[in-house]
């Protein structure tokens, strides 16, 4: 019952010194690591027979980057969560990781405080993505950076959004949908990583410049 539990990962690292020095650390915090992959291939291979929680993924695999690699995994495993575990910092990895819908970013210089905090939020749903690579990402174009962002906001995360805009709270939000409050704050807190903003007020402002979503006129919320 304890070991069905824990949080099974699988480790995509072809250095695999370095993934096997980070096991005991993941068992310290409650996670069992089922399998260590060296290339995309193999990774696929061992989600496929072990069906992780989480997929911890380098970039420089021997046989393909490891954001093919993931792209993969995602397709064939969509209830996978996949983490880019990294020594590169490349805010154009970062951009390509959100638009093929990872679950986060991480390098390998992170806390160790911050990899568990880090690693919990996005089995918990969360998408986790470090504020100085996600601001680098806006930073030359802008506001167009955060626009591509919105691009990749699942139709579910613009159906809290729109909700949002109406004025709906969380709970009356996870009733119309039918879903519990904990999922709704789950959606939120995707919905200001990828829009990089920090209040659901920023979030409803900035979706409505771009059309994202409609404010409601005056008098419509009392049509029902």
């Amino acid at each position: 019952m304890k070991e069905e539990a824990k949080v099974r990962i699988v480790i995509v690292d072809d250095h695999l010194l370095f993934a096997e020095a980070i096991r005991p650390t993941l068992e310290s915090l409650g996670m069992s690591v089922v399998a260590v992959a060296a290339t995309g291939a193999e990774g696929l291979e061992e989600v496929s027979r072990h069906q992780p929680d989480l997929v911890l993924v380098d970039i420089g695999l021997p046989d393909e980057s490891g954001l093919a690699a993931g792209r993969r995994i995602l397709e064939a495993y969509p209830q996978a969560k996949v983490v880019v575990l990294t020594a590169l910092l490349s805010p154009g990895t970062v951009r390509e990781a959100v638009r093929i819908g990872f679950h986060g970013y991480l390098t390998k210089d992170v806390p160790v405080s911050r990899f568990a905090s880090s690693l919990r939020a996005v089995v918990d749903g969360q998408v986790v993505f470090p504020r100085r690579l996600a601001s680098a990402i806006a930073r030359p174009s802008g506001e167009d950076g955060l626009e591509l962002l919105s691009e990749h906001l699942t139709a579910r995360e613009r159906e809290v959004l729109g909700m949002l805009a109406e004025g709906l709270g969380g709970p009356d939000i996870a009733r119309k949908l039918g879903i519990t409050t904990n999922t709704v704050r789950t959606h939120i807190q995707g919905i200001l990583t990828k829009l990089q903003v920090h209040s659901r007020l920023q979030a409803v402002a900035f979706a409505h410049r771009r059309g994202i979503v409609r404010l409601p006129q005056r008098g419509e919320s009392d049509t029902a």
